[in-house]
């Protein structure tokens, strides 16, 4: 039986601020990829969204980003591979405690925004963060752009990893992701978005924005909890995997 992960960016109110629905979301999601302080999230939040992953039998990962709170991690620094790779190790450190705290297994790692797009192209980046994550916990598992530099360097450090596709963002022609200031990042109509997660899990390929098939390997989805539809969109696209007869199971 064909089976995928769903996985969620949580975690990312902080002080005052709230971003997205998250304790909404979280029952319908399989994996939770958590803000760990750099570009969103703060201490007590990030305790809550372990202690809901622990209610709810949800996999909690490490969400690190870019120090960029203003930007919300989303522009690229010109941060060096050893500056990256301390700024993992230190989110790692943060969350994990958090997760020791409550008795939840720490997962997963899955990078943010910037650090995540930059990385997946650019090969000495990719390897500082697995080397990090390895070093803090060899069993962790990275989740990475599919065919990205993230999962070249996770084979070579010997990292568990497993490959991300994404529900409602569209892809160019070699395999990364419109940036989000260009037309086509985004994909508004949740039918079409089902329909590509669908195409992704059984027949391993994503039309481009170019019109180009590129293949991919779907072990995750990745669906937004932060959009006013976030909440029904995750409700439908749990239910339209299952009758599709794919499994929803964290990876």
């Amino acid at each position: 039986m064909l089976s995928i992960d769903l996985n969620c960016d949580l975690g990312e109110s902080f002080g005052a601020y709230k971003i997205g629905m998250d304790e909404a979301v979280i029952p319908y999601i399989t994996s939770a990829n958590i803000a760990c302080g750099f570009h969103a999230g703060d201490p007590l939040v990030m305790q809550r969204t372990v202690a809901a992953c622990k209610t709810y039998g949800v996999h909690a990962g490490a969400h690190p980003g870019f120090p960029d709170l203003m930007g919300f991690g989303r522009r690229n620094l010109a941060a060096s591979p050893a500056e990256v790779k301390a700024y993992v190790t230190y989110q790692l450190g943060a969350l994990s405690a958090f997760c020791t705290a409550a008795g939840v297994p720490l997962c997963h790692v899955k990078p943010h925004g910037a650090l995540y797009n930059m990385a997946a192209r650019d090969a000495a980046l990719a390897r500082a963060i697995c080397e990090a994550i390895a070093q803090v916990d060899p069993k962790l598992t990275l989740l990475a752009l599919s065919g990205s530099e993230m999962i070249t360097a996770a084979h070579d450090v010997g990292l568990p990893v497993k490959s991300e596709v994404f529900a409602d963002r569209g892809y160019r022609a070699d395999g990364t992701l419109v940036p989000r200031s260009a037309p086509g990042a985004m994909i508004t109509d949740e039918d079409e978005a089902i329909r590509r997660v669908i195409r992704m899990v059984r027949e391993g390929v994503v039309t481009s924005v170019d019109g180009v098939d590129v293949p991919l390997v779907a072990d995750s989805v990745c669906v937004h909890g932060d959009g006013e539809k976030a909440l029904a969109f995750v409700r439908k696209i749990r239910s339209e995997l299952l009758a599709a007869g794919i499994e929803v199971t964290a990876f």
